[in-house]
């Protein structure tokens, strides 16, 4: 049992990380002087915060450029927050928080399903249930699903896209309407095998890779 709630990232570049919520007010952002600093640029230097109340604890959104999202949903003030819920950071961190009367598990991937889309990166291949998709991806394809993919479900930026798919170019002659293109074409060639939509577009903020199993 776990005497102390927990944080465990499951997204961005601090994945795999945890801390205890060991004081009273547990602060999250940018900041230098929050219990948990975050380097993503779309996280606001003080960003949200869990604190006891009533003997429960409670997530609340310090009025963030881009939100604090509570399971999907967005958090307006304050919301109570339970073992296994999933708080969203700018749309950019995922935070899984384990409660007191929980076990913590010993690795994020213990509590991360697999989703129906995969990829073999050696082969440059992707899998979607038991089907290959032939032929495969273009080169700019592939490294920005497999940009997507490595995010597990967090929000990857225009410009992250660029340095991905085109790199060394700085940005320069690549439009918005090419990675608009470039994003069109991968969702047409994964409907190929599953209509399902796995590439989301997050307006204003870039897009993310949907593939939790269905």
């Amino acid at each position: 049992m776990n005497d102390t709630p927990v944080l465990i990232a499951r997204e961005g570049q601090l994945s795999g990380e945890r801390w205890p919520i060991d004081t009273d007010e547990f602060v999250i952002g940018r900041g230098a002087d929050c219990q948990i600093m975050l380097p993503e640029r779309q996280v606001s230097r003080y960003h949200a915060k869990i604190i006891k109340e009533n003997s429960r604890d409670v997530l609340y959104d310090l009025d963030s450029k881009n939100g604090t999202h509570l399971n999907g949903v967005q958090v307006k003030g304050s919301s109570p927050i339970r073992d296994g819920d999933e708080i969203q950071i700018a749309l950019c961190v995922k935070l899984l928080f384990i409660g007191t009367d929980a076990t913590v598990p010993l690795t994020v991937e213990e509590i991360v399903p697999e989703g129906n889309l995969e990829l073999d990166k050696q082969q440059r291949a992707v899998n979607i249930g038991d089907k290959i998709l032939e032929p495969p991806l273009s080169l700019a394809q592939f490294r920005l699903l497999e940009k997507l993919y490595d995010a597990r479900g967090a929000v990857v930026d225009r410009d992250s896209i660029v340095d991905v798919v085109w790199p060394g170019t700085g940005g320069i002659g690549v439009t918005e309407q090419a990675i608009d293109a470039l994003v069109r074409r991968l969702r047409d060639r994964l409907e190929e095998l599953d209509d399902y939509e796995y590439v989301v577009t997050v307006r204003g903020h870039g897009f993310r890779l949907e593939n939790e199993p269905h």
